[in-house]
């Protein structure tokens, strides 16, 4: 196989003046939001930008594939925001099916292949931004890579997912997994006409909440006709003719299936960052500092799915896979690139999702987390409502706070319920972030009128009986 050399030795402008060059790996919200916000800042007279994309597609929101899938967004271009040639026409040297297979950091080059001929080319860098996002789970079982078994990703991904579902005569489905991707993948299948089961190891769905929150999807599915398998580790995936899959099994059990859908969670994708001596964490993401600067490299940026950030409420690293923080560490990213400064000091952890027109939400800590992080807490749950309860179309909400004893520290807050309920977390998400106290919300000026609020917001009303849970929690 032939290897070609792109050097970066005496790059220079038609004036005669040192060039930079900025390497990207990884094509989608981090690496060409960090590319776009260098490229504004610098024009390329004073700085090259090479991107690499083993995919085909750029810039789109991962977020709005299970809505795709089951029929909400009508098209698929729809979730891509900009294209390989609209990035191509601000002068960044995107290529499209070449995957990074190395990175040489003693020598600050790449080594690229192309996916559709084969060919190798060694790219030397000045500025390299390691953007490689997180890869699905996929359970180590016997028939997990059978036909009709589909991770849900990347565009790709939901392409071969419809594909599968346009090509089989069957109505049965069965989701492994019941985080995020997992409900919304069921809902997305029940939407297409499935009768769907959801195979989840917890106890509860959605481990991102406590238990008893959990507990509260779990009724709602079942009653939106969501078959739930709680507390069942899945042994194996069955096939049939043609090798294709016809079933999930369990210790216990088997549950038939003309399609199947992982929906187990996803991991950092730093194959390439390890093999390269790169410092990883705990939960296997790339370490940065503030400035999204991989530590200990002057050169090496990383952001998106494949990085650990600090959580600002537990002070510990972790890994969250979501699209606003993967466009918030490019725009970081690009600007300290670009010869600009900014930071990224860290999240909260917040996060909504929904199943049919049930509204989950989550911000900061949960009883576990808050527990591995040596705190003492107490925890309210409330019922109220998302307007005023004589209000036409007012529906049920549940809010569960947590907060830290004697100093009232809001700690987490999460929230279950219809129409309104998820984006109320932002409340939380903003009092978090400013290190508020709960009898300190009590007073924050929210607006109020009958179709938004019940007097007392709910988060609010959550936050009075925090109070005086921290006050008993004093004597």
């Amino acid at each position: 196989m032939s290897m070609s050399r792109t050097s970066g030795t005496g790059r220079a402008d038609s004036a005669g003046r040192a060039k930079e060059r900025l390497v990207v790996v990884g094509g989608d919200a981090a690496g060409m939001s960090a590319a776009s916000q260098a490229r504004r800042l610098r024009g390329p007279d004073t700085l090259e930008i090479v991107a690499f994309e083993r995919g085909h597609f750029t810039s789109y929101s991962a977020c709005g594939i299970p809505y795709w899938v089951g029929g909400d967004v009508p098209e698929r271009d729809r979730l891509i925001a900009r294209t390989p040639e609209e990035h191509r026409e601000r002068a960044i040297d995107l290529r499209m099916r070449t995957e990074v297979t190395e990175i040489d950091v003693a020598g600050a080059r790449v080594r690229s292949r192309d996916l559709e001929t084969g060919a190798e080319a060694w790219t030397s860098y000045d500025k390299l931004v390691i953007a490689t996002g997180a890869r699905p789970i996929r359970p180590d079982l016997p028939g997990a890579d059978a036909p009709g078994v589909h991770g849900v990703q990347t565009l790709d991904d939901g392409q071969a997912l419809l594909d599968t579902l346009a090509a089989t005569q069957g109505h049965r489905a069965v989701v492994v997994g019941a985080g995020y991707i997992g409900v919304e993948m069921a809902e997305a299948l029940i939407n297409r006409g499935y009768e769907v089961t959801v195979v989840n190891r917890g106890k509860e769905p959605m481990s991102t909440l406590d238990p008893d929150m959990g507990r509260l999807v779990h009724a709602a599915m079942e009653g939106m006709g969501i078959t739930m398998v709680d507390d069942a580790e899945v042994t194996k995936i069955l096939t049939g003719d043609g090798g294709r899959v016809r079933a999930v099994a369990t210790e216990d059990t088997e549950y038939p299936a003309d399609v199947v859908v992982l929906g187990i969670g996803v991991r950092p994708e730093t194959t390439l960052a390890k093999a390269a001596g790169l410092p990883l964490g705990d939960h296997g993401g790339l370490l940065t500092d503030l400035a999204m600067r991989v530590r200990g490299h002057e050169n090496i940026w990383a952001g998106g799915d494949c990085v650990e950030v600090l959580d600002l409420v537990s002070g510990r690293e972790r890994h969250i896979a979501l699209g606003t923080h993967a466009n918030k560490h490019g725009q970081v990213i690009g600007s300290n690139v670009g010869g600009g400064y900014a930071t990224f000091p860290g999240v909260v952890g917040t996060a909504v999702s929904k199943v049919c027109d049930l509204e989950i939400a989550r911000t900061g800590l949960r009883e576990k987390d808050a527990r591995r992080a040596g705190l003492q807490f107490v925890t309210v749950t409330i019922e109220s409502t998302s307007r005023a309860g004589y209000y036409p179309s007012a529906t049920p909400m549940t809010v569960k706070m947590l907060a830290e004893r004697r100093t009232g520290r809001l700690l987490g807050v999460q929230i279950v319920g219809r129409e309104g309920a998820a984006k109320r977390v932002d409340i939380a998400a903003v009092a978090l972030t400013a290190g508020m106290t709960v009898e300190q919300m009590t007073a924050l000026d929210l607006g109020y009128a009958p179709p938004f609020s019940p007097v007392w917001d709910p988060v609010l009303v959550a936050a009075r009986k925090a109070v005086a849970a921290v006050r008993k929690s004093a004597l």
